[in-house]
């Protein structure tokens, strides 16, 4: 399998399963309410904070492949909409897995030459680091995700 197919399958993988963790964000987000997205443990970003921070990334990844400008803050990366219905939390939701399949498909349309030219700049890296390091961002904020559900779980909340 070429480079660039391999790097969208594993962005793919942890979206919508399939990846060797057998852990992924579709299934993990698919029995949680609005409330239980948006109830807070301890001192944890919710659900729904931590659903909106991965997807802001993938979007910021996206419009660069789409032949935009790289846009994305740190500041704004945790600015989740208010989330007051199990409506506004599948749409977050719904809008998380439909971006990752977009952008799944623009790295697997990617020239393979451009994965090692820079990412808008050099100081980003290049294509190959940043593709790599949406996957990476997603699994870590997956396991916090997964983290705070057996939390809730084990502690009856919600």
């Amino acid at each position: 399998m070429a480079l660039i197919k391999q790097i969208a399958k594993h962005f793919r993988d942890v979206h919508f399963g399939g990846n060797w963790t057998c852990v992924n964000l579709k299934d993990t987000l698919a029995n949680v309410d609005w409330q239980q997205a948006t109830t807070k443990v301890q001192d944890l970003n919710t659900i729904a904070v931590l659903t909106f921070h991965i997807n802001y990334y993938v979007g910021v990844i996206t419009r660069v492949l789409q032949g935009g400008p790289l846009d994305g803050h740190d500041k704004l990366s945790f600015d989740v909409p208010p989330i007051t219905s199990e409506a506004d939390w599948q749409q977050l939701v719904n809008k998380a897995l439909s971006e990752a399949e977009v952008l799944a498909a623009l790295i697997e349309a990617l020239d393979e030459k451009k994965l090692f030219e820079d990412f808008t700049d050099a100081k980003y890296g290049n294509y190959y680091r940043n593709l790599m390091g949406v996957t990476e961002h997603t699994h870590y904020h997956l396991g916090q995700i997964s983290l705070i559900r057996k939390m809730m779980s084990a502690s009856n909340i919600v």
